[in-house]
């Protein structure tokens, strides 16, 4: 296909095939290869990535980052913050940035509006001066030239940068002024690089409800950048309709609109705006956030449509967002079913639908091999509609009525409490972990050899068994109050339940980066779910055979499960959240029986699920709300359940964490300070508490008085009655040595901590 036909992507995964980032990036830390072998290994992965892309007309130069691409806008306008600059080698100090090191806490991070991607927040301090670095912007733009004639450069536009920073939008709103200068600056070193050289600015901020000052702000800043000669700009918004926003961009003097009508069909309301002007319009009609592949002819029928409001040659497709939420390719992938593999789209497979789709919407002759790529397409699209496996209407029944059904437990929580401190008899500021423990080579050979059947299932067991013991008996060495079993068994706390539910696949390379080198599997939802046998309860039964301190039983929540799964398209998400609660109910039933009286049911990515329209909250709100009530009311009184939440700002949500009815909630708060406590400090939130008091995200131990700095700290928003002491997040990722360091500081900063109380 000509790069002449438009299409556009919106940007590719970084990490490679088979996690080659990841392997180079951890390599390049622990100091086995060098930086240059690190750049060979990063240029290998632009070079494949650009050549999957080489038939789209628009693919971006610069898509590519070491860790995250908002810590390279920060070093692209200089904005690095003032307690990095004493570190004098920039690749030292941006992964000092991304990660801590011995003498610096690392940038605080937050999820990218409501994906499961991790971006480092920017800090932005008054009268902040910024310093524009072009210089590896122009060697990626360099390095593109051999794969692309029309390279495409990719921002964070000003508004989301400024946005996203550490205070706030209001609250940064004094520094838009020199903010544009600077993106002025790198514009027009942009434009002296050649002719013709397309700049996307990605503004997802004004896919929110933006407020007039925003949108004045909108405005402003591209009447001020759009103008640069030598560069054709356009703003990218996506996750939503940007309606308000689309309004008032074109009214600039920017060459196009990127809009996302696979999660925004509202954006249908800009066409006879769009029409009147003279922009182009990037129609984000590729979903490039679900695994699910398109149904092509649906798309070009879309697409059509769109060309009888304006012109045809003005209209270019587009994935909807960035692919960088997707795996890589669904062509390895050997263990799915026969049945759903077809159906499966990953990031590769999108660029080529895209390439189709363009093709067909140009009204280009398609070669034989893409005749029968489309044909298979078409077949498998209206074999899934009319598969058994997604037709149990008993199923779909059962959900629906389970969240007509769900309340919160019956016995209000001072009455709980009683029981329960009655049972455990914890002492003040009590301490636990938050579940999982380091997975060290053995644990990982162990798990693989099981899955490769090397290992008999008994051998499998012993060896976990064995982890689990070493584990037990260090926490209780160190003095936890309250005990985990370390979760040796779980790759990932998501993928682990979708192994062993039934209507979810977990595919073999299906990786997504979430953070740095930080790589999930998302199972992949394709039917109806339920729970075949149990799931965590002979582990949870062992380690508890092992101590007579309080075992937690370690579950994911089933909003969670539901937010960071690729999720059926073809029923509404609230029964499927509904029908993994139902299992999850199952479980906490006979972890319960058993014996087990504290449950945590992680709920870490409850908050991601949110709309970005506030009118749309509500729903999502209501059935996320009901389906935790569905797993969880049931339980006896003096049975404790606990859930933990993941980097997010809780003021907008908090009514609903209180609605939850959990009876301890941990938080991640170490990064963010008591910013994130205000919102509880402030509905007087009366259930009990963990704020993480160290950052497990870094490799950095910290002391004992930093530790105690910490809990004293969060007495002052928190009463020490409701507070418990633990890590901000789960420990798997950790290196042993240090995690043990860590808690034992930990422990012996609480022990006197308590002392003094």
């Amino acid at each position: 296909m000509s790069q002449n036909i438009p299409s556009v992507i919106l940007g590719f995964p970084r990490i490679g095939e088979n996690r080659e980032l990841k392997v180079a990036l951890e390599s390049y830390w622990a100091k086995k290869v060098d930086e240059n072998t690190l750049e060979e290994s990063a240029s290998k992965l632009r070079q494949t990535h650009w050549g999957i892309q080489s038939n789209i007309a628009l693919a971006s130069s610069n898509d590519f980052s070491f860790y995250d691409g908002m810590l390279d806008m920060i070093e692209l306008l200089g904005a690095i913050p003032e307690r990095f600059a004493d570190i004098a080698n920039p690749r030292a100090r941006y992964f000092a940035m991304a990660r801590g090191d011995e003498n610096h806490t690392a940038l605080s991070m937050l999820k990218w509006f409501n994906t499961n991607y991790h971006y480092l927040v920017p800090e932005l301090g008054e009268g902040m001066v910024f310093a524009p670095d072009t210089t590896k912007l122009k060697a990626l733009y360099k390095e593109s030239l051999a794969h692309r004639r029309v390279p495409k450069i990719q921002l964070v536009g000003p508004l989301t940068f400024l946005a996203l920073s550490d205070r706030g939008y209001e609250a940064n709103r004094g520094l838009l002024n020199a903010l544009l200068v600077a993106y002025g600056e790198v514009l027009k070193t942009i434009a002296s690089w050649g002719s013709e050289l397309y700049v996307q600015f990605d503004e997802p901020i004004l896919a929110l409800d933006p407020s007039p000052e925003r949108l004045q702000d909108a405005k402003k800043s591209y009447d001020y950048l759009a103008p640069t000669p030598g560069i054709k700009p356009f703003v990218a918004t996506y996750f939503a309709a940007s309606t308000e926003a689309t309004e008032v961009l074109l009214q600039t003097p920017l060459w196009g609109v990127a809009l996302d009508f696979v999660h925004g069909e509202e954006n249908l309301a800009s066409l006879p705006s769009i029409a009147k002007s003279d922009k182009v319009l990037i129609a984000g009609v590729i979903d490039g956030r679900n695994v699910w592949a398109c149904d092509l002819g649906e798309r070009l029928e879309f697409l059509n449509q769109l060309a009888t409001k304006l012109p045809r040659e003005r209209i270019y497709p587009s994935t909807s967002c960035s692919l960088l939420h997707l795996p890589y390719s669904v062509a390895p992938e050997g263990k799915i079913p026969l049945e759903v593999k077809p159906w499966l789209a990953f990031a590769k497979e999108k660029v080529k639908e895209l390439e189709i789709l363009s093709k067909r919407f140009a009204r280009v002759e398609l070669g034989a091999e893409e005749m029968e790529w489309e044909r298979l397409n078409l077949e498998n699209a209206q074999k899934r509609r009319d598969s058994k496996l997604t037709q149990n209407r008993g199923a779909h029944s059962t959900a629906r009525i389970a969240l007509q059904e769900a309340k919160p437990r019956n016995t209000p929580f001072k009455e709980r409490i009683a029981l329960q401190e009655r049972r455990f008899k914890l002492p003040p500021l009590p301490t636990t972990t938050i579940g999982s423990f380091p997975q060290d080579k053995e644990v990982r050979a162990l798990r693989l050899a099981y899955k490769k059947g090397e290992i008999t299932q008994e051998i499998y067991e012993e060896g976990m068994r064995a982890h689990i013991k070493a584990c037990v008996e260090f926490q209780e060495e160190a003095g936890f109050d309250v005990l985990v079993h370390g979760e040796f068994e779980r790759t990932d706390m998501v993928e682990y339940f979708g192994e062993l539910l039934e209507g979810a696949l977990i595919t073999q390379n299906g990786w997504v980066q979430s953070y740095g080198s930080r790589c999930v599997k998302p199972p992949v939802i394709y039917g109806d779910v339920s729970r075949p046998k149990e799931m965590t309860l002979s582990w949870s039964r062992y380690a508890q055979s092992l101590t007579s301190k309080p075992m937690k039983g370690m579950l994911t929540g089933p909003v969670t499960i539901l937010n960071w799964s690729f999720v059926r398209d073809d029923i509404p998400r609230s029964e499927v959240c509904a029908q993994i609660a139902l299992a999850i109910k199952e479980e906490i039933h006979d972890l319960e029986e058993a014996g087990i009286a504290i449950i945590q049911v992680d709920e870490a990515a409850f908050k991601e699920g949110y709309p970005l329209k506030k009118a749309q909250r509500a729903a999502y709100e209501e059935f996320a709300l009901k389906s935790f009530w569905i797993a969880t009311s049931s339980v006896k009184d003096e049975t404790q359940i606990h859930t933990h939440m993941c980097y997010s700002v809780f003021d907008d949500i908090i009514t609903t964490i209180l609605a939850m009815d959990a009876d301890v909630i941990t938080i991640e708060t170490a990064r963010a300070g008591n910013r994130l406590l205000e919102a509880f400090k402030k509905v007087n939130y009366d259930k009990q508490i963990g704020p993480g008091i160290y950052d497990i995200h870094s490799p950095r131990i910290p002391s004992v008085e930093e530790m105690k700095r910490q809990i004293f700290a969060l007495f002052e928003v928190i009463d020490p009655k409701q507070i418990w002491v633990n890590p901000d997040c789960g420990l798997k990722t950790r290196g042993w040595s240090e995690t043990k360091a860590s808690l034992q500081n930990l422990i012996q900063a609480t022990q006197e901590v308590r002392a003094g109380l």
